[in-house]
């Protein structure tokens, strides 16, 4: 019996926890089921290594943007520089981009205007925002509503851990919320609570490997293999089968990443 097939719609295989060990990994992710994957460029000076990368494996496309974490020692990117990148067929996202004052919020400025761009980059290329927001649901929703009405764009919340009150702003925007290894720790109720509230057809699966590894390897380096986990517990959150989440999955991921299916459909 095969296994259903599901799509790691974001980790970081740049890191140096994966070096020298990618055909490996991307052998685990395999035999679970995970035959995609996006790896995504927190640094714009890393592109070149990150692109590599998908080059190198089949089952890897990339995306790329400055981290908000990232943006005040970052030279802030052009909306030019990002609507090049996407000239690549296997660049498909732009981001990460977003606020995140959890950690840096004496640069909510240089976030804010940072998102603007990548904002900017994803209308022009048609391409999805890949937004990482911490402790920012406020400036969030407001920026994010404010530069839809000024043109529309589509976009994926990542590794979505944020108040319902933003859930429910993003998808009346038409966004997308991703489902991380947070959504099956045993505290994150609240969180699997906001996922169930949301429309089936807006939610994708990710590890945001090498970080927030689901149990069992709670603690452990976590590989895009492992988003069967978390992928099981939205089958779960939404009372699904497995496999009629993890095809929801597929079709919601081929959607919103439409650069993916094209490229795929062509090789």
């Amino acid at each position: 019996m095969s296994i259903p097939q599901i799509t790691d719609s974001h980790c970081h295989l740049d890191f140096p926890d994966f070096e020298g060990q990618l055909d490996q990994i991307i052998a685990n992710a395999a035999e679970n089921g995970v035959t995609r994957m996006v790896t995504i460029c927190t640094r714009l000076r890393n592109i070149p290594q990150v692109q590599a990368i998908a080059e190198a494996h089949a089952p890897v496309f990339f995306a790329g943007g400055t981290h908000p974490m990232s943006a005040a020692e970052e030279p802030l990117a052009t909306v030019d520089e990002l609507v090049a990148l996407a000239e690549h067929p296997k660049f498909v996202g732009i981001g990460e981009s977003g606020l995140d004052y959890h950690y840096t919020a004496e640069s909510a400025q240089v976030q804010k205007d940072s998102l603007r761009i990548h904002i900017e980059a994803a209308r022009q290329t048609g391409l999805p925002l890949i937004i990482h927001a911490r402790a920012a649901d406020e400036d969030m929703a407001r920026i994010l509503s404010e530069e839809h009405a000024k043109g529309a764009y589509s976009c994926v919340m990542h590794c979505y851990c944020s108040g319902p009150e933003l859930a429910k702003t993003c998808v009346d925007l038409g966004f997308y919320l991703s489902m991380s290894g947070i959504a099956t720790f045993p505290k994150s109720q609240e969180v699997r609570d906001i996922f169930a509230a949301a429309p089936i057809d807006r939610i994708l699966v990710e590890t945001d490997a090498p970080y927030l590894a689901p149990p069992p390897f709670r603690g452990k380096r976590n590989e895009p293999a492992y988003t069967m986990h978390t992928a099981k517990v939205g089958a779960e959150v939404f009372g699904m089968d497995y496999a009629d989440f993890a095809a929801q999955t597929q079709a919601n991921f081929d959607r919103l990443f439409s650069k993916v299916t094209a490229y795929e459909a062509a090789a």
